[in-house]
């Protein structure tokens, strides 16, 4: 039986402020929060009936000798006892369950925006951000909402302790009701320069995790240049500014929590001594005068729970704006209005800013001196990148996005693999039979993969096929696109990671595998040029010349060259290296 998700839908979040965020989350879960606020409010109110019951036994017990009422009063005490101790269970269980409840629902909605992101999602968040957000942010606006629960209980049970000291004297409740608001004015500033703090070492922080994830991915090349030392280098530094900031988020936030603590007891400290003058010139009596001792004790809580949910609005804050940054990123396509149609045949691929066209059932060869430069060429062609590439004739930027993709793949060197069983990760449409998969793994030369797992097609591989070297997986990506079937495939540098004669063997049968639909390689190996239909020398920018590989090394030098490096440097790669295709990538 699948795991029933939290939230099958989430909703549609409010994001129009970090307040209104939270609120949404409070909105989602009703009864939950009215729930949560009402315990909370009986157990902040409940806490102020004890003193009331020892006022009571006090002066209706202890100083008549009515011990028969003496008994009562303490029975009452107990019991009072038991039932705080009941509610305070629920208050924390029920509110629990609602921040639980927010987590779930915030980690939802940015699952699915980072699923619908897109291209746009990395080419506008950094990993570190994206892995922030999913992170602490999330739990930090969770506990925003303690404030509907305890922080209601709060607000009410002051009103109550002020409205009951109003009985037993105006002065003192009018101090008391005074009081915490001048609590709030001292801690405020502190709040502001924590709001700000907090904002710079979010950023910082999303930043330096996002240099992790960089370094990590690219390691292999950094070992290969010997940049792994300047870029441990670059992250220590950039490690010990974070040290920095939060050494600064720390020193407000130990302020903050230091007010928290001394401010109230200052101030709760001059009503016990009000309470102690008045009863001593006899404008109460002793048992009222006990009974402030305890309405003070216990207005300690709730003047506690709500100057510590400012802290944590004040943190839920700058935590939601960064979900709301990430919520409204807007996939590729959405703002474009759809002004053509896809061609209803195969059709030319043509990009004026570089000049090459690709015709429909070519096996195109394109062999950039730049590797930047070939990857921006992809990036057009796919509508991963604005520009003024058409096809069949019309502007592909006003073509609907959803048939674009369907249509035409980019491939990347290190596209990425999920965690599944080989079959799974191949296995990209429903309908695709065991005979399909093992035609797309002849094709990318991959059967040798299969035939060296242990259970073949049902053996689990992990996430990005780690457990595979990096010329099976770069064969089981090639294949995997060979399975999309698209009308245009672009493959960039499809067989950097594999030895020569699996590339000879790839770049022969490719051609058969994509027979009667447009496939562009974007490569320098003269083993996949030599099997194009046409190769196309882009330098500078611009498609230079267009001919067949061995006339393009026969009548451009240039070429030439470039094809000569990418023999002599393949005599020096492993099976495993990467290429500057990657590293531009990275």
């Amino acid at each position: 039986m699948p795991p029933r998700l939290p939230h099958a839908d989430p909703g549609t979040p409010d994001i129009r402020s970090p307040l209104r965020y939270a609120w949404w989350l409070a909105r989602c879960q009703p009864w939950r929060v009215f729930r949560g606020s009402v315990i909370g409010t009986a157990w902040m109110v409940g806490l102020s009936v004890r003193p009331y019951l020892i006022a009571r036994a006090v002066d209706g017990g202890l100083r008549t000798g009515d011990y028969g009422a003496l008994l009562w009063w303490v029975a009452a005490i107990v019991v009072a006892g038991i039932a705080l101790a009941w509610l305070g269970i629920m208050r924390h269980r029920t509110m629990t369950f609602v921040r639980e409840d927010a987590t779930a629902r915030s980690a939802a909605v940015v699952l699915r925006a980072v699923s619908r992101g897109g291209a746009a999602l990395t080419r506008k968040l950094d990993a570190g951000e994206v892995a922030t957000v999913s992170g602490s942010d999330i739990g930090n606006v969770s506990h925003v909402l303690t404030l509907t629960g305890p922080g209601v209980g709060a607000v009410i049970a002051y009103g109550v302790v002020a409205i009951v000291l109003w009985s037993v004297s105006p002065f003192l409740a009018m101090f008391v009701l005074l009081g915490v608001p001048a609590i709030a004015v001292a801690i405020g500033p502190l709040l502001r320069r924590l709001d700000r703090a907090e904002s710079v070492y979010r950023r910082e922080q999303g930043a330096l995790t996002a240099q992790a994830s960089d370094i990590v991915a690219g390691l292999r090349v950094l070992a290969g240049v010997g940049g792994r030392s300047l870029f441990a280098r670059s992250y220590a530094g950039r490690s010990q500014r974070l040290l920095l900031e939060g050494y600064r988020v720390g020193a407000v936030a130990s302020w903050i929590f230091a007010g928290i603590v001394v401010i109230p007891g200052l101030f709760l400290a001059a009503v016990v001594w009000l309470a102690a003058r008045m009863a001593g010139a006899g404008e109460i009596t002793i048992g009222q005068m006990v009974a402030v001792y305890g309405y003070v004790a216990i207005l300690i809580l709730p003047v506690y729970f709500l100057l510590e949910g400012g802290y944590q609005l004040i943190r839920g804050r700058v935590a939601a704006r960064r979900i709301i940054a990430l919520l409204k990123l807007a996939p590729d396509g959405t703002a474009e209005a759809v002004t053509a149609k896809t061609p209803s045949a195969p059709a030319d691929l043509h990009d004026p800013a570089t000049g090459l066209r690709v015709r429909p059932g070519e096996l195109l060869a394109v062999a950039a001196a730049d590797p930047a430069e070939a990857i921006a060429l992809a990036d057009r062609l796919g509508r991963f990148a604005p520009g003024e590439v058409t096809w069949g004739g019309e502007p592909l930027a006003g073509m609907p996005l959803a048939q674009v993709r369907e249509r035409i793949l980019v491939d990347e060197h290190d596209s990425y693999l999920f965690a599944g069983t080989l079959r799974e990760v191949l296995q990209i449409r429903p309908e695709l039979g065991d005979a399909q998969i093992t035609a797309a793994l002849h094709a990318a030369s991959a059967e040798d993969v299969v035939e060296a797992l242990p259970l073949g097609l049902d053996t689990p591989v992990g996430v990005r096929a780690r457990n595979l070297s990096g010329g099976q997986r770069q064969r089981v990506r090639l294949a995997r696109a060979l399975l999309a079937e698209p009308e245009v495939l672009i493959l960039i540098d499809p067989t950097s990671a594999v030895d020569a004669h699996t590339e000879a063997r790839i770049a022969l049968r490719l051609r058969s595998a994509r027979q009667g639909r447009a496939t562009v390689v974007i490569a320098t190996s003269p083993l996949m040029l030599g099997r194009a239909d046409r190769v196309a020398h882009l330098r500078d920018g611009r498609i230079v010349s267009t001919a067949t590989h061995a006339e393009l090394m026969e009548t451009d030098r240039a070429y030439r060259a470039l094809v000569s490096r990418d023999v002599d440097s393949n005599d020096d790669l492993d099976s495993d290296s990467d290429t500057g295709f990657e590293a531009v990538r990275r």
